[in-house]
């Protein structure tokens, strides 16, 4: 994609409210920020549905750490950087397994119960996932550390001061000069409101919502991602998405449930239809190689298989530890009709989380003056070509940090009156209420166009071209196709699903032409096609 094909955002921004930081994004990653900024100024954070919906909620496998006095940083890095097929940025790596442990001390400051070995006061339950070489992963309750994590910190937000508007949807960034200085948003009503900011931070997660089958609830649609690449910012590694190995297979309400990778760690393995093992002889991990290996070889078989799923055998954890030990993924399993204590489980790779992003620096700054990003949406370098297990939540918790306060220092030095009222102990002002000054967008007059598109069109097309395996034709047919669709106009929608599916169309471009891009195989990027050979001349 070409700049010239990105709309013009260079308006003057004629603000509703104003705000030293604008977040947009409740995620780990936003909330972070958030707290960490609303010691020194007003924070607004805004988020597209309730506060405690998106990805962080349904984090099941937990966060790493080098909190073991026989681990170290360095150990994780290790293992970080192997998962990543060495495209990690290394700096990026050191930063976050040297400050991780920091970090989940923080969340356990604020009131994250993690699991202990048996019970309060003895030491933290650490555990083994795929291509870990030492247990190193904290869970809370088992296999829901993700409402665990959101919940504490969406509780430390609520008594800070900060002030968080719900259903309210990022439409586009505003730039003045080059700089971002805010956004226009979208309310559920369709309503329209413009902040202005001295400093925004992008915290809006993935796009799992591109694909058919994806782990990511259903506000993932990369709305932070696809409005910063309108803007102008550099994305990059869009054609890195990592699917995880062992979704639900089951028509109906729990199609795509995620079954986490704890489970293999507990012994649980993957077969085929025919009970054979599919990991041994694939990799020396077997069952706990690194998600982009697990994921290939599951599409393979299933491919092999005439599309039919595999098998997620656990019959060999005692069905008590099972309840035990995955009460979420237990309910969810039974729920759906199956006793996986004495039969396996059907599965399927699903689109999980997205190694690419916006470009950032060590300190989540993009490359618009005035505009941050961190976690998912971010593209720090830290997962390279393929995330390593359980390195998200840190990601979001380290990254936001970071970025929420190098948003301050930026505030401050394009606004000096920036957060100059706040002082220590003293009440903390609210922005004000946006209700009365919301407008109403024009209504649209729905025409029929032979460019309509449906969501379920493009998730299709996007799981069956743009893949866990992939080749330039089917690239090239995907990318044929989505240039004949067109977009819902954002100067007349309405409602909050025309602007998601815009974002959709932008960004399943986007993954297809950096796909086009690079044609060897590499971490979650694979090509089944050999690389064209260089001919000299």
């Amino acid at each position: 994609m070409t700049a010239d094909l990105r709309p013009d955002l260079h308006t003057d921004l004629h603000p509703d409210l104003r705000t030293d930081l604008l977040v947009i994004g409740s995620g780990i990653a936003g909330l972070t920020a958030a707290l960490h900024a609303s010691q020194n100024m007003d924070v607004l954070l805004v988020t597209k549905s309730e506060a405690g919906e998106g990805s962080t909620r349904y984090a099941q496998g937990g966060i790493a750490g080098a909190l073991d006095r026989d681990d170290s940083p360095a150990a994780h890095a290790r293992d970080t950087l192997v998962a990543g097929a060495g495209l990690c940025d290394e700096d990026a790596v050191r930063v976050l397994c040297e400050e991780g442990p920091g970090a989940i001390r923080e969340l356990i400051d604020r009131g994250v119960d993690f699991d202990r070995v048996r019970g309060p006061g003895s030491p933290y339950a650490l555990c083994l996932e795929g291509a870990h070489h030492r247990p190193r992963i904290l869970h809370a309750g088992g296999d829901a550390t993700g409402v665990a994590i959101e919940q504490a910190l969406l509780a430390a937000v609520h008594g800070s001061g900060v002030v968080v508007r719900e259903h309210t949807a990022l439409v586009d960034l505003h730039l003045e000069g080059g700089d971002v200085v805010g956004a226009e948003l979208m309310t559920t009503g369709g309503g329209r409101l413009r902040v202005r900011a001295a400093a925004t931070l992008l915290a809006t997660g993935g796009a799992g919502q591109l694909f058919s089958h994806t782990t990511n609830p259903a506000v993932a649609t990369g709305d932070g991602v696809a409005a910063a690449w309108r803007a102008g910012a550099a994305v990059e590694d869009l054609e890195f998405y990592q699917f995880h190995p062992t979704a639900l297979a089951i028509p109906g309400a729990y199609s795509s449930f995620l079954v986490s990778e704890a489970v293999r760690g507990e012994g649980a393995t993957l077969r085929d239809e025919h009970g054979a093992r599919l990991m041994q002889g694939i990799d020396p991990r077997a069952d706990l190689a690194p998600r982009d290996i697990v994921s290939r070889t599951i599409a393979q078989v299933m491919a092999a298989q005439d599309g039919r799923p595999v098998r997620l055998d656990a019959t060999g954890i005692a069905g008590d530890r099972l309840r035990e030990r995955f009460p979420t993924i237990d309910a969810a399993v039974r729920a759906a009709g199956i006793d996986w204590g004495h039969e396996p489980v059907p599965v399927t790779p699903a689109a999980h989380y997205w190694m690419g992003g916006i470009r950032t620096d060590l300190d989540g700054r993009t490359t618009l003056p005035g505009l941050f990003a961190a976690g998912e949406c971010a593209r720090t370098g830290v997962h390279g070509a393929n995330r390593l297990a359980s390195n998200s939540l840190l990601e979001g918790a380290v990254f936001g940090a970071r970025a929420g306060a190098a948003a301050v220092e930026e505030a401050r030095r394009r606004d000096p009156s920036a957060g100059r009222h706040i002082s220590s102990g003293a009440p903390r002002t609210a922005a004000a209420s946006p209700g009365d000054a919301v407008r109403r967008a024009p209504r649209a007059t729905a025409v029929p166009s032979p460019a309509s598109w449906t969501r379920t069109q493009l998730q299709e097309l996007m799981w069956a071209r743009v893949g866990p395996l992939r080749t330039r034709e089917q690239l090239d047919t995907a990318a044929a196709q989505l240039a004949t669709w067109t977009a819902p106009d954002p100067a007349t929608a309405t409602t909050i699903g025309e602007l998601e599916n815009r974002n959709l169309l932008d960004l399943a471009r986007l993954v297809a032409t950096h796909a086009l891009a690079r044609p060897a195989s590499v971490g979650a990027h694979h090509r089944l096609d050999p690389i064209p050979e260089v001919l000299a001349c």
